[in-house]
């Protein structure tokens, strides 16, 4: 019987290791594409590079930087690019992001294709301008118990150019069981005329890969290395009044928002809307209320939709799609700009739409 056993240990032991040489083995040639080619935009840029990786983290190697929240793991959709030749049919991982129309021009999910042979893509023209920098951690704060403020100092001679409301992403370095870096999408804070910082506010996720990473392990004086910027959510260039809603470290793009308009002496009528639920969820009020002295036409809106006694919160209480219902009246010839997760973001359209505002003038930043 126990002979029986240790044979049968060894037998198995035996087809596990041949097993895992033939995958070393197939690996080695069936997964050898060779070097392949990737034209974007009709020849703008060629690249030579070596088959078989993700086409979002070959991009990434050539210095092409293709927008993607959740670090290639095919869960945020952002990663797209239009695929003119050379790549499969459409995988199911893919399928969830790409609408109908998307799928008529061949747009893809650059994180979930592989190049194997010569391909032939199209991006938008601005990404050939998304940049990698290292940067240094000029100062963390604690905005609330669960959002710190991360000002990033980039290095001598260089600056960045976001338009006010665009993201970077945040490279996070191997730690722990993480065992090679990730890309997260973070909304830049600071005005775009600071141009040699970039400031963000990173909420704490739990099991959150970067998040942890910020508010357990990364400390003042440390490298990080970013990249970008990136995103279409910015301030349009009309007249209309601006309604602003967000909540939590969604405060970010806002911030910049209005920051900018102050610096550029605006005369836009602004009310921003900033939802939370006690008032330890409350932050940069001081900031904000003296943006209303500073902003002309901006008025600041915070609302609690579960104080605790012990607030003694004299402000609005609700949802804050209650009050912006409450507040706001007819809204057909102003403009929205959003940033929260996606239940509030469909909330607040749901609303405004009830008061008559145009869902083109609608414009937001899920996260």
């Amino acid at each position: 019987m126990i002979v029986s056993l240790v044979i049968s240990v060894a037998v198995i032991s035996l087809i596990s290791v041949f097993l895992a040489l033939l995958m070393v083995v197939a690996d080695a040639t069936i997964g050898n594409y060779g070097i392949v080619k990737v034209d974007i935009n009709d020849g703008t840029r060629e690249l030579e590079v070596k088959g078989g990786m993700p086409l979002l983290s070959t991009l990434t190697s050539q210095g092409v930087f293709i927008p993607s929240a959740c670090g290639g793991r095919g869960s945020c959709g952002l990663c797209k690019v239009q695929v003119i030749s050379g790549v499969g049919d459409y995988l199911p991982t893919e399928l969830p992001f790409i609408s109908k129309e998307e799928q008529a021009l061949n747009i893809r999910l650059s994180c979930q294709i592989k190049v194997k042979q010569n391909i032939a893509i199209k991006i938008p023209e601005e990404l050939f301008n998304v940049r990698q920098y290292k940067t240094t951690v000029e100062r963390i704060r604690d905005l609330t118990h669960d959002i710190k403020e991360v000002t990033l100092r980039l290095a001598p001679g260089e600056t960045i150019t976001p338009k006010a409301g665009q993201y970077i992403q945040f490279v996070v370095p191997e730690y722990g069981d993480l065992d090679e870096s990730v890309y997260r999408a973070y909304s830049v804070a600071s005005p775009p005329d600071d141009n040699t910082r970039v400031e963000l506010e990173i909420r704490l996720v739990p099991n959150g890969i970067c998040t942890t990473y910020v508010h357990t392990i990364l400390k003042e004086g440390d490298e990080v290395t970013i990249n970008g910027p990136y995103g279409d959510f910015y301030v349009r260039d009309t007249d209309r009044p601006m309604i602003c809603i967000a909540g939590g470290s969604g405060m970010a793009p806002i911030k910049s928002i209005l920051l900018d308009l102050k610096n550029k002496g605006s005369k836009r009528k602004v009310t921003y809307f900033f939802g939370a639920r006690s008032r330890r969820d409350l932050f940069l009020l001081d900031e904000m209320f003296a943006l209303e002295k500073e902003l002309e036409n901006f008025t600041f809106v915070p609302a609690l939709s579960e104080p605790k006694e012990e607030d003694k919160w004299e402000g609005e209480v609700g949802l804050i799609t209650d009050v912006v219902r409450r507040l706001s009246g007819d809204a057909a010839n102003s403009e929205a700009y959003l940033c929260g997760s996606p239940g509030m973001i469909d909330a607040c359209i749901a609303v405004l739409t009830e008061l008559h505002m145009p869902e083109e003038h609608i414009y937001y930043d899920k996260f």
